[in-house]
């Protein structure tokens, strides 16, 4: 898979952008019809392009690649916009000293925490350690029992995720692909679009004045045809599918969508699944991306979370397949991680196997934020398991693929978009088998070979993040 640059011992150096480039958003005999899906020809007849995608394939073909020379048809390819992976810059500069070895005493927080918790002495703690040793802090700080939990935590992963990135980014600028300097980064910034309307939440919240569809409803799936017109309602209430070998384009409310080939849909709430079930599919692979419930997103407004109770009422038994491999993103709150571990996990009948960890840098190498940071840390969790079932069916499946390992580091340049995550699919390709099932709860994009779920499931697919390049043969 294109998309890993490295692989190291400690994890994998991962090209995001190429990845979404390597999809294969090529429209072919464009045509728009009436109710809003975009032609693209039929490519069946002159593409040579492998019907099922393999995670062991490599690079993910473009359809485009075996129509190019076989037909003179004009295709439209579509390249998502590069200045979203633009991050030169740390958000936030660490001091020289942080860079390196500015390590908090938990001994001492514990110890100041409790004694100021008591009435005894100033308030001090690990906020003189810091504001010693970083020359930021000028108040004196007492961290509550959340944010000694996360200093506990960080102190354990600290070194692993130190020494594991340094190693993949000593590859990374040996090969060339980050950049030491980042002089001609400046020079070639491009124009970002605006805000991108996306009324898909909006619109799923109207859906739940449709009626409701039940177990019996037969029409599971909509395949997207060239002939089809899709009004909201069915969009709504089936998964959508691109079998085909290209691209398609979507239009909604108004916005148009690019749809990659060979994958498939459901936009909708929390609250109206059962399409999903209908579609009679079990996943090999399931990662899952909650709207977890902060502080932050409850001031900032900017998408809807859930409660926990909410997130353990996802019907995972109900979509995984036997020794289904199950991915969760977890924000740097322990409470989340605990949660994951001890409760959701257990609920789901899923076996906790460990913990990898995604880490950001920019094109030159550095930390989007220092590794120390009290407020935010450059790194997010993912809890992976594996659901429990069939003892003889879980060793079938086991054959032939290694087993997860304990500790791995997906080190990326991350995109500017909130909450655009990095692929697992290239990542994740030598522990499962080739053509497995494989699908995303609450996703905020597509990919080929996947299905994908949530009620912004086209977010990032708006038109608007990509750029069109004109082929003409």
């Amino acid at each position: 898979m294109m998309s890993v640059v490295h692989r190291l011992t400690a994890g994998w150096l991962v090209d995001h952008l190429s990845f979404i480039n390597q999809c294969g958003y090529e429209i072919c005999d464009s045509l728009v019809y009436p109710g809003g899906v975009t032609s693209t020809g039929d490519c069946h007849a002159t593409s040579t392009f492998t019907a099922t995608f393999s995670l062991r394939d490599g690079p993910i073909p473009r359809p485009g690649d075996a129509v190019e020379r076989e037909s003179k048809t004009p295709k439209m390819r579509y390249v998502f916009r590069e200045e979203f992976f633009d991050i030169s810059k740390p958000h936030i500069a660490a001091a020289p000293a942080e860079q390196l070895c500015c390590e908090v005493s938990l001994t001492e927080v514990k110890a100041n925490t409790t004694s100021e918790e008591h009435g005894e002495g100033t308030k001090s703690g690990v906020g003189d350690s810091v504001a010693s040793a970083r020359k930021k802090r000028k108040r004196k700080y007492v961290f509550n029992q959340g944010e000694v939990d996360a200093l506990e935590y960080h102190s354990k992963i600290r070194k692993l995720i130190w020494e594991g990135t340094l190693h993949l980014v000593q590859e990374g600028l040996k090969s060339g692909f980050l950049h030491c300097s980042t002089a001609e980064l400046d020079c070639r910034k491009s124009v970002v679009p605006g805000h991108i309307g996306c009324g898909l939440a909006e619109l799923c919240e109207m859906a739940k004045q449709f009626p409701a569809v039940n177990e019996s409803d037969c029409q599971a799936v909509h395949v997207l045809d060239d002939e089809t017109s899709i009004p909201e309602q069915d969009l709504l209430s089936c998964v959508m599918e691109n079998s085909s070998n290209c691209a398609k384009i979507v239009v909604l409310m108004g916005q148009k969508y690019l749809v990659p080939p060979k994958s498939s849909f459901l936009l909708s709430d929390i609250s109206c699944l059962q399409p999903l079930l209908n579609y009679k599919k079990r996943y090999d692979v399931i990662v899952i991306d909650p709207p977890w419930e902060n502080k932050s997103v409850k001031r900032s407004n900017r998408y809807s979370h859930l409660s926990s109770w909410q997130i353990k009422q996802i019907p995972v038994p109900a979509l995984a397949a036997p020794n289904c491999l199950v991915v969760t993103w977890v924000t740097n709150r322990q409470k989340h991680l605990r949660f994951v571990k001890d409760e959701l996990y257990p609920h789901w009948s899923v076996k906790t196997l460990t913990e990898w960890h995604w880490v950001k840098i920019t094109r030159a190498g550095e930390f989007v934020l220092p590794l120390d940071s009290l407020h935010k840390k450059p790194y997010e969790v993912l809890v992976l398991g594996r659901v429990q079932g069939d003892v003889k069916e879980a060793l079938r499946k086991s054959e032939d693929v290694l087993p997860i390992p304990e500790h791995k580091l997906i080190v990326s340049i991350p995109c500017s978009l909130h909450s655009h995550k990095p692929p697992l699919t290239g990542v994740l390709a030598e522990f499962i088998k080739p053509d497995v099932e494989c699908l995303e709860l609450f996703a905020r994009n597509l990919q080929p070979g996947w299905t994908s779920w949530g009620n912004e499931v086209l977010k990032f697919q708006h038109i608007d993040y990509f750029i069109p390049l004109q082929n003409e043969n």
